[in-house]
Parts: structure tokens; C-alpha cells; sequence
């Protein structure tokens, strides 16, 4: 496993982040960039998990991953539940849904509809 530096920038974490996920087997994960779009974060992934059980499973994966890796301030929402797990990592927040969550919230829809949006209007 690649260890990152004392405070890894944006890519770095969202790197470790896409390997975690992919890892413990996320499905259908997206990454929105909203460096410029957003003072929130500079990246947001999406991904889905099986079931609730594989959705907590996930959000540990990737808390494990970055806490070994110097990221400790990491916020965590949803976890007991596992139907939608909200991660802020810093400069990336990822969210971990189950299938038809993801399907009913469709973030990532509102996250491109308004960059493209905002792109017009330009």
C-alpha cells in the first residue's frame, strides 16, 4: 500500500479515496470536479454499495485508508444506517449510497446540470 506525505493535496487524497473504493468493489463511482464550481470541496465522489452492509464497509475502508495515511479530520455521517454515507475528507467529499438512494437523490445530476448551467451563462 502507497503511504502519501504528512498533508496530501486534493489529487493525492482523492487517489487513495478511488483506490479504497475500488478495493472493496463501489460500484458505478463518478468523480465531479469542482475545483472553481464550489468553495466546499475541490472533488466529490459518487459510488454505490450493494447493500447496507457493503456501504458501511466502504465508508470504514476509506476511513481506515486515509487515517493511515495522516488524514485524520475526517467527518462521517450516516454510518449506522448505511443507506447514504457522507464522507468529508477535506478537499474531497465522497457519498456512499445504496442503489436506489443514489437513484432517488441523483446528486450527481445536480452537481453536472449546474456546472453546464453555469457554463452557459458565461
Amino acid at each position: 500500500m502507497k503511504v502519501l506525505k504528512a498533508h496530501p493535496d486534493a489529487e493525492e487524497t482523492l487517489n487513495l479515496i478511488l483506490s479504497r473504493l475500488d478495493d472493496m468493489k463501489a460500484e458505478d463511482t463518478i468523480t465531479i470536479d469542482l475545483r472553481g464550481k464550489s468553495s466546499i470541496a475541490d472533488y466529490m465522489v459518487v459510488t454505490t454499495g450493494r447493500v447496507n452492509r457493503h456501504v458501511a464497509a466502504i465508508a470504514e475502508n476509506v476511513s481506515k485508508g486515509l487515517g493511515e495515511n495522516g488524514i485524520k479530520n475526517i467527518h462521517v455521517e450516516g454510518l449506522q444506517n448505511a443507506d447514504w454515507v457522507l464522507m468529508d475528507c477535506g478537499d474531497v467529499i465522497v457519498h456512499v449510497f445504496r442503489p436506489e438512494v443514489r437513484e432517488f437523490y441523483n446528486l450527481e445530476k445536480m452537481w453536472t446540470s449546474t456546472a453546464k448551467e453555469t457554463a452557459r451563462s458565461n
